[in-house]
């Protein structure tokens, strides 16, 4: 239950005014479908969150303690600030048009766009640190959903209810505290 937790919370915070969130703004304003959107978003971090977790599985197993310790210490570190540079979404990343329809041009552009992400990282190192594979599936494709399912739904409103400035510095606290917690060895978090 606790890497549930953690991986939901942690990949919520993450995706806050990511380029993956901007992506999902940009999906709802351009195609003004929400229900394939939604689906599509859901089946690419599905996709994208288990092979980073698999990749987190094996890296927990594959590395001694001491090793896989510091490598997430440091990792959660540098997601810390990471997370504090707001994401700009490249002109031109997302066509609108596809034969594939809004669903498939979803699945695809949004699996592309999450590879290499912060969120899969954090996906990746929480699944090295828990052994608990599923919980921290079903947590990190959670905290997406929670965050770019609103996006979705309420376009451009979403974002300006949030103070995404606060919400990065709160989150990069968040990850500097779990990357500190590891580095010291408490195995709780």
């Amino acid at each position: 239950m606790q890497a549930l937790a953690i991986s939901t919370a942690a990949v919520a915070l993450g995706e806050l005014g990511d380029k993956t969130q901007l992506l999902s703004l940009l999906l709802a304003a351009r195609l003004r479908q929400p229900r394939p959107i939604i689906a599509g978003i859901f089946v690419a971090t599905l996709a994208n969150h288990l092979l980073a977790c698999l990749v987190g599985t094996f890296a927990g197993q594959w590395l001694s303690p001491e090793i896989l310790r510091w490598a997430l210490g440091v990792s959660f570190l540098a997601v810390a600030i990471w997370v504090l540079v707001p994401d700009k979404l490249d002109d031109g990343e997302v066509q609108t048009r596809s034969a594939y329809g809004v669903f498939a041009l979803t699945v695809v552009t949004f699996f592309i766009a999450e590879m290499g992400d912060k969120t899969q990282l954090v996906a990746v190192a929480l699944a090295a640190r828990y052994e608990a594979f599923w919980s921290v599936v079903a947590g990190t494709t959670l905290g997406m959903m929670l965050v770019n399912v609103p996006t979705v739904l309420f376009a451009e409103r979403a974002l300006r209810w949030i103070p995404l400035k606060a919400v990065r510095i709160l989150a990069a606290l968040i990850y500097a505290g779990l990357g500190v917690a590891t580095l010291l060895g408490y195995s709780k978090l």
